[in-house]
């Protein structure tokens, strides 16, 4: 009798034990869960596209077909063989990839750019280790038919200009189907991919070719904004283009001082931004960003590079933004850009991304909390009646 209850207590604490582990699996499973997926959908799905003029009287069925919806993120800065340890590339890589795809998922863009620096050692990466990074990448930022992927070369993609060569960039190139000096149009707006690493000015052989080929798209974009009795001979063999004031996509932003003058909560530090910036290094030369503006008259400038936000006026009307990483290596607060754009407008909204910080409260939150279930389970976590009660006894007893 005595071993048949002994049994049945034995069971029911067994039962006991077994209900309160699936409980901490659940617990915990439910705090991963939250923190390494559905945080990203939270986030994001508070993020909107900007109306852009006329937005408002335009039908649905006007306004999906002629504003473009695009987004635009920099300095992804994926982790190669040498410098990348195995956990932060684990790590980094999952949130740019959850925040990625979520974007994807929620926003449904027409296009994506991603300015520069796409890799963090392909300057210096050998076959086999590119090949591995660029395997990554497609992974990472796989998208739909229905989205376009386009990508801009950057410093850390092909090197500094004294590290750059044909080999690198024919590389790259082939990858992503970049050019130095491209043109695409979508939906009769204008956009011109810079190799802003080659822009150094100096006559080297990849500098004098991307330079040629700006010209000339430059030449070809100022014809077809011309109107057809002002047209002349030198525009009378040249395609025309939609007659929309291009926007221009680079690495390198246009020349400035500093970031002194940057606002918002994902500008640089107070102690960055009185740093001078150091021409053909942090931002192109002021001859390079006069070319650029005098060749396109640009409506828009998007550039990265700098890893902080900043939005700038050059020669009083052209303005240029600065987009931070997308990387939490780089930043606490990564963001991307949401551009609703049309041939003669545009309008541009910042989406900002998880907080690692708050990420990580979230974690050490749960787990104090899971430190005092467990303590309070075995009783090992003294109520506080009783220990305010044991206090007073021993104060009496003295």
């Amino acid at each position: 009798m005595l071993s048949s209850s002994s049994t049945t207590v034995k069971n029911l604490l067994l039962k006991k034990r077994l209900c309160f582990l699936l409980k901490l699996v659940c617990y915990v499973s439910s705090v991963f869960i939250f923190c390494e997926f559905l945080i990203y959908y939270v986030v994001i799905f508070q993020c909107r596209w900007p109306e852009v003029k006329g937005g408002a009287h335009m039908s649905e069925k006007e306004t999906s077909t002629s504003v473009l919806k695009a987004i635009i993120l920099a300095d992804t800065h994926l982790l190669g063989e040498i410098k990348g340890h195995w956990l932060d590339k684990l790590r980094r890589e999952w949130q740019m990839e959850r925040s990625f795809q979520t974007a994807l998922w929620l926003l449904e863009p027409d296009i994506v750019f991603i300015l520069g620096d796409v890799f963090d050692e392909g300057k210096w990466s050998l076959p086999q280790a590119w090949a591995d990074d660029v395997r990554r990448f497609r992974k990472m930022f796989k998208f739909p038919a229905s989205t376009e992927l386009v990508v801009v070369v950057g410093n850390h993609d092909i090197g500094f200009h004294y590290e750059m060569t044909t080999y690198k960039v024919n590389r790259f190139g082939k990858v992503f189907n970049f050019t130095s000096g491209k043109l695409i149009t979508r939906k009769g707006i204008n956009f011109v991919l810079v190799n802003s690493v080659a822009m150094e000015g100096d006559g080297c052989t990849l500098c004098r070719t991307t330079e040629a080929k700006l010209v000339a798209l430059s030449h070809k974009l100022n014809c077809s904004q011309q109107k057809p009795n002002n047209s002349n001979r030198r525009c009378s063999d040249v395609e025309k283009l939609p007659a929309s004031e291009p926007i221009l996509l680079q690495h390198y932003p246009l020349y400035r001082k500093s970031d002194a003058e940057c606002t918002g909560e994902d500008s640089a530090s107070p102690e960055e931004k009185n740093i001078p910036f150091k021409e053909k290094y942090d931002v192109l030369s002021q001859e390079a960003s006069q070319k650029l503006i005098w060749w396109f008259h640009p409506r828009l400038i998007l550039s990265g590079h700098t890893h902080s936000a900043c939005e700038v006026l050059h020669a009083g009307k052209i303005p240029e933004v600065s987009v931070p990483s997308f990387s939490w290596r780089n930043r606490n607060n990564p963001s991307f850009i949401m551009g609703s754009i049309t041939p003669t407008d545009f309008s541009l909204q910042k989406c900002f991304l998880p907080y690692e910080s708050r990420v990580f409260t979230i974690y050490c939150a749960a787990g104090a909390l899971l430190v005092i279930l467990i303590l309070a389970h075995f009783q090992l976590l003294t109520p506080p009646f009783y220990f305010a009660q044991h206090l007073i006894s021993k104060h009496k007893a003295v």
